[in-house]
């Protein structure tokens, strides 16, 4: 297993300092490989989010808890080495660009930073207008990658989330949010995470927590419940994945309204 695969596995079992630990070997040898920098910030996106109970599924079940503007309290030195480890892999990545349009890698590392900023700046900074021009900006890298090579299929995840996040918006938001070839077809947005879910690499259990959640959204609890417990299975030393779990498993058991 090399670092970015053992850093990946650390993240999801939720042992943040194990995955820089990873992280730091890999820069080390790689200092400019843009990839290392990316996954370094999404190792603080989430934990961040951990912090701060945003991963929890209750939090996007509700429209209210996303949508409200009750500032939350982000932790200024998480937020300076994520953003610094954005810059990192995105100032890389241009160079590679810049030299070699269709590097696979550089292209991927420009999808992880745009969708890292989204979220930070969506969920933590609870700036959902200005996060929209981010999605433009990933969906554009993700569509690149894809049609240089429709088998990475980590990049689904980008046009995934996409499609179900416009699909997802008031007609009337909707109407001034154009993004190239996304047609805010929910349907298709769940379908795209699931081709991650099923044939991913680095994302892949990434997609399974948003097919958790959408499946929640979408009041489909038994999928979502089988979902998490191939987390809890995959990821046995992550709290979260086993307290989701039973949570869901005893309001199901209850008959108490998913998402209440």
């Amino acid at each position: 297993m090399d670092e970015i695969d053992h850093a990946f596995s650390r993240l999801y079992n939720f042992d943040f300092n194990g995955a820089h630990v990873a992280l730091n070997k890999r820069i080390a040898s790689n200092p400019e490989d843009p990839i290392g920098y990316a996954v370094r910030s999404s190792a603080y996106l989430f934990s961040e989010l951990d912090r701060l109970s945003i991963l929890e599924t209750e939090f996007f079940a509700d429209d209210r808890r996303i949508a409200e503007k009750k500032k939350l309290k982000p932790d200024p030195v998480v937020r300076a080495e994520l953003f610094k480890a954005i810059d990192d892999a995105q100032s890389r990545g241009q160079t590679r660009l810049a030299a070699n349009p269709d590097d696979q890698d550089a292209l991927f590392a420009m999808c992880i930073t745009a969708g890292v900023q989204t979220d930070y700046t969506a969920l933590v900074e609870k700036r959902q207008i200005s996060s929209l021009s981010l999605v433009k900006k990933g969906t554009a890298f993700a569509q690149r990658l894809l049609k240089l090579n429709p088998q990475f299929y980590d990049a689904y995840l980008t046009t995934g989330v996409t499609e179900y996040l416009i699909g997802s918006l008031p007609f009337f938001v909707r109407w001034f949010v154009k993004v190239d070839n996304i047609s805010g077809n929910k349907e298709q947005g769940i379908k795209n995470v699931e081709i991650v879910a099923q044939k991913g690499h680095y994302l892949k259990p990434f997609a399974k927590i948003l097919l958790v959640m959408a499946n929640l959204r979408e009041k489909r609890p038994r999928v979502a419940e089988q979902i998490l417990g191939e987390l809890v299975n995959e990821y046995p030393e992550n709290p979260l994945f086993k307290k989701e779990l039973s949570q869901l498993t005893v309001k199901m058991q209850s008959g108490k309204p998913i998402g209440e």
